[in-house]
């Protein structure tokens, strides 16, 4: 089966980006010029990461590669899946900017969108799990198993491709994080550290 490539460009346009997702994206862009104004070194890294991208769903697609991206699958085929995953359901992009909302609202440390989505592992691992499990459902279960593999090395959280994640999901800090196969985790959700949601081996 011959899958097409999906470039970064095809997630330029803003048919992805609900109110919500247009209100995420001013304020990622707003507060990364902040920083960049504030200290001239993140200048580049602020580039890089939000402002030479033309939408919310650009940054992300290319912030959840260049964290997953290894000498197996590198960054530019990684960056493919992601935009055919977040184009075929505009629901993953919606929900990440749910889940920023959620942690700028319960994380009493964080008052910003920017910090979260650059530094929060738990916030970059569900994004990842969030493309696994489209191509888990999609049949590409091995894809699926090499992300959570690599979200499971670079950021010790390990969420089966399977498992079912709601939106407005807070993961604080979510080093030791294990979700299982049947685990369904509800809408607006937060969940700590080294907990295990096992699956219950039934359909």
């Amino acid at each position: 089966m011959t899958v097409p490539l999906v470039s970064l460009s095809n997630l330029s346009t803003e048919p992805l980006a609900s109110p919500q997702v247009a209100a995420i994206w001013e304020a990622l862009c707003a507060e990364a010029v902040n920083a960049s104004a504030k200290d001239a070194a993140l200048t580049r890294a602020m580039n890089s990461a939000v402002l030479y991208h033309a939408s919310f769903a650009q940054a992300l697609a290319q912030r959840v590669a260049i964290k997953l991206a290894n000498h197996d699958l590198d960054h530019d085929e990684l960056l493919a899946v992601i935009a055919q995953a977040f184009i075929a359901n505009r629901n993953i992009v919606a929900d990440a900017a749910a889940d920023l909302t959620a942690i700028k609202e319960r994380d009493p440390s964080n008052t910003e969108i920017l910090t979260p989505f650059l530094y929060f592992k738990g916030f970059v691992a569900l994004q990842g799990q969030r493309v696994a499990h489209w191509l888990w459902h999609h049949d590409r279960l091995h894809l699926a198993r090499h992300i959570q593999s690599r979200i499971s090395e670079v950021f010790g959280v390990d969420i089966h491709p399977a498992a079912r994640m709601g939106r407005s999901i807070m993961l604080d800090h979510g080093s030791g994080l294990v979700i299982g196969e049947t685990a369904v985790v509800e809408d607006d959700v937060s969940i700590l550290q080294n907990v295990t949601l096992g699956g219950t081996g039934k359909e």
